[in-house]
Formats: structure tokens, C-alpha cells, sequence
């Protein structure tokens, strides 16, 4: 009964430990958005610790590194949070596929402020969503930055499908700034996604995307699938990644991505 009692006893602060654990949901890896939202007081940031994408067409391969890009989420009520995204560091690669002529480019990103406001359960547990709309400034530089500023809103919807399964729906409609850098046009997209819990530690997510693009200079509509992992090695410390492949002919080749979420 001693040792019985003993037990009980080293047990009750581990679990009233893991009751105590903050909200922990990272963005990424995903195409979509979440609903979660930070608890007030709490900090999260998530840093992409590299981002290889390849484009080719006819007339030029581009391949597009980013490094550094960094998201924080700071709860600033019991279902908003405020977020700051930037990309430090980004290095465009062209070559000219006749020529063989390699032109090389090394910018600042730009910087997007947004909040996203959670209209049922900002744990993102059952039936969540919420809408996030944002505004970009154009700090950086092309090819990295879009020369002028844009906006848009985001409206993720999350369901619990069972204990281990989580189906997500993410629309945005966004004014995007024109290719050559003045004005803005629509474009808008959508995703789909399936999260499987595997274990408690780990998780996977596959998805589509289709995005409209009405660029003045072409309309585009990419198609893209994605499947990501998601590896949580503490409470609050998770490290993600995800591979991305275009499926027609105005999608990015394929995108790699891999980068560590911590919260504060």
C-alpha cells in the first residue's frame, strides 16, 4: 500500500503538468491554414530553416531559395492572435534553357501583418474556423519582394473526423500585386486536407491546392498536391516538412520545405 501510495504520488505532478501544457498547433506543414490560435500571453514562431521550389518552361529553369522565413503568432485574446510573417533572405536562379546564361538574384522578402480571429473552439479540437485577413508591405525586393503592397483573407475550417483523422477546407481570396510590380488583380485559392495522427509524437498531412491567378499579364490556374510531416519532440518543439508537386502545366515543378515550430 506504501509503494502503491508512493506511485500515486510521483504520478499526480505529471499529470497535472501535461493538463497544464499550452495550446500547441503549428501552421505548417501545410498548404492550408488552421483556426488554432495562441493563448493570450503565449508567443509562437515557426522558421522555415530551408525552401527549395523549380520552375521550368520552355524558355528557363528558376530555382527560388528562401531561408530564415519566419512566422510569429502572439495570443492577444482568448480566441485572436496577432502574426507577423517575413522572409529575411531569398536567392533566384535563372537560366536561360537556350543560351545556357545563368542570372543570379539575392533579396529581402516582404513583410505581411495579420490577425486571425477563431469563431468556434480555438483549440482547433472538433469543428473549428475562423477567419484571418492580413496585409502585405512592401519591403523587399523583386524577385523575392512584390513591390507593392497587397491583401487578402484567409477562412480555414478544421474538422475532427475521429480521434486520429482531421479534415481541413482553407479558402483565400487576396488583391496580389501585379507581375510587374504596380497594381493589384484577384487571385484566390483552395485547399484540402487530410491530417492523420499516426502517433503522439508524429502526424502526416497530404493535400491539394488550386489557385486562380488574374495576372494582367496571363491569367494563370496552378494545381499543386502536397504531403507533409509533422514530428512534435516535446511539448512545445516540433520540427515539420513537406514535399510539394505541381500536377499541370502553370504549377512550380516541385517545392521542398522543412523548418521547427517553438512556442514561448
Amino acid at each position: 500500500m506504501k509503494r502503491l501510495a508512493a506511485a500515486a504520488l510521483m504520478m499526480a505532478p505529471a499529470v497535472a503538468w501535461a493538463q497544464d501544457e499550452p495550446r500547441f498547433c503549428p501552421n505548417s506543414p501545410s498548404l492550408e491554414s488552421s483556426a488554432c490560435t495562441t493563448e493570450p500571453g503565449r508567443v509562437h514562431v515557426e522558421a522555415t530553416l530551408g525552401d527549395w521550389q523549380l520552375e521550368r518552361n520552355a524558355n528557363q529553369r528558376i530555382d527560388t531559395v528562401l531561408a530564415g522565413d519566419v512566422l510569429v503568432r502572439a495570443g492577444v485574446g482568448p480566441s485572436t492572435e496577432v502574426q507577423l510573417e517575413w522572409t529575411p533572405y531569398g536567392h533566384v536562379r535563372t537560366r536561360d534553357r537556350a543560351t545556357g546564361m545563368v542570372e543570379k538574384q539575392a533579396r529581402v522578402g516582404d513583410v505581411t501583418l495579420g490577425v486571425r480571429q477563431n469563431l468556434r473552439n480555438p483549440d482547433g479540437k472538433g469543428l473549428s474556423f475562423g477567419i484571418q485577413p492580413s496585409v502585405t508591405l512592401p519591403v523587399g525586393r523583386s524577385p523575392v519582394g512584390a513591390g507593392d503592397w497587397a491583401a487578402g483573407v484567409v477562412l480555414p475550417v478544421t474538422y475532427d473526423l475521429t480521434d486520429t483523422i482531421n479534415i481541413g477546407t482553407t479558402g483565400e481570396l487576396d488583391a496580389a500585386v501585379d507581375e510587374d510590380g504596380h497594381g493589384r488583380h484577384f487571385q484566390g485559392s483552395m485547399v484540402a486536407a487530410v491530417a492523420i495522427e499516426i502517433s503522439d509524437a508524429f502526424s502526416t498531412t497530404i493535400e491539394a491546392q488550386v489557385m486562380r491567378d488574374d495576372d494582367p499579364s496571363g491569367a494563370t490556374t496552378q494545381a499543386v498536391a502536397g504531403l507533409g510531416c509533422l514530428w512534435t519532440v516535446a511539448p512545445r518543439r516540433a520540427f515539420f516538412a513537406e514535399a510539394v508537386g505541381g500536377l499541370n502545366h502553370d504549377a512550380p515543378d516541385v517545392r521542398l520545405y522543412a523548418g521547427i515550430a517553438a512556442l514561448f
